[in-house]
């Protein structure tokens, strides 16, 4: 579940609960994530698969795609496939990530690493599973009810935000750029458009693609994406920084320890959080035309910049 005292800072009208949705697409994204992944042999790599994706966190990736799908005219259940799709790809970025030859983290979620229980073979291919059959799943459970080429645009979206077009080739350039304290906005603006904001504008789009969306429609999403995907990242910096490793469920002041170039060491705390609030507000603006359907892609947005974990 979403921690309490993050729900009391998130952002509500008197029409729309965020708390209240957010549990509830939660619930919704568990159980399928859950029935998606049974423990079949070779026991160990489904169990190992299963470990980090049903170790919780906000599922905001998921939530997203579902709630653009709604937006746009869709159903939970067209786009349930592709939002369980996106946590599988977003978790191997994390079972990767977190290895020795990344970040060499031991926590994740407050518990510990897939590599730290498994060891380090088993977690790079179990990441390996998870990307795979992400693929699967959309291309074998999306409902038949949705036209098949929006499938493919589908897998085509995701496939380009997961590969080197997108957080794989940021995830490169970060690692080039660790202990350089000469790193460029420009450089840095990079890494994270492809190793965070890809992803996340993938779920916005392909939730979007689905139900219908017209290429003017989709572009709208892109700018929408994209901008809460900065601004999640510069979020992310700050909170590097400013929060505990028992509110983060990882190792604290790692970006410090790397001496990695990070918004805030770019611009200072101040700025960072006014900047993510800009980014926050220009995403909303693109959501002008789609009206009161809108409104949870606005409360997302603005929960980005007012979580603390």
């Amino acid at each position: 579940m979403v921690a309490a005292d993050n729900l009391q800072k998130m952002p509500e009208t008197a029409s729309f609960n965020l708390a209240a949705y957010l549990q509830e697409r939660k619930k919704l994204c568990e159980a399928a994530l859950d029935e998606s992944l049974p423990v079949i042999y070779p026991e160990k790599i489904y169990e190992s698969m299963r470990y980090s994706l049903l170790a919780g966190g906000k599922r905001l990736r998921p939530i997203l795609c579902l709630a653009t799908c709604e937006m746009m005219g869709g159903t939970i259940e067209m786009a349930m496939p592709t939002a369980c799709a996106v946590e599988m790809i977003h978790t191997m970025s994390l079972i990767h990530d977190d290895l020795p030859a990344m970040d060499n983290d031991d926590y994740r979620r407050g518990r510990l690493t897939n590599h730290k229980v498994y060891g380090e073979d088993i977690a790079i291919l179990s990441g390996d599973g998870l990307l795979a059959y992400a693929f699967e799943l959309v291309a074998l459970r999306t409902p038949e009810s949705v036209a098949r080429e929006r499938v493919l645009q589908v897998i085509v979206h995701l496939g380009r935000a997961s590969g080197a077009a997108g957080l794989v080739g940021g995830q490169v350039v970060d690692l080039e750029s660790e202990g350089k304290s000469d790193i460029p906005l420009e450089t840095l603006n990079f890494i994270h458009n492809h190793k965070t904001a890809a992803l996340l504008e993938a779920c916005v789009v392909c939730g979007g693609i689905l139900a219908g969306a017209s290429p003017e429609d989709v572009q709208r999403l892109s700018r929408y994406a994209q901008n809460i995907g900065l601004a999640f990242q510069i979020i992310d910096d700050i909170l590097d920084i400013t929060a505990t490793q028992e509110q983060l469920g990882k190792t604290a002041g790692k970006d410090l320890v790397a001496q990695k170039v990070t918004y805030p060491s770019l611009w200072g705390i101040e700025k960072s959080r006014a900047k993510a609030q800009e980014l926050i507000e220009s995403a909303c603006a693109e959501l002008e035309p789609f009206g009161e359907s809108a409104q949870p892609l606005k409360a997302l947005a603005q929960f980005i910049t007012s979580r603390n974990h």
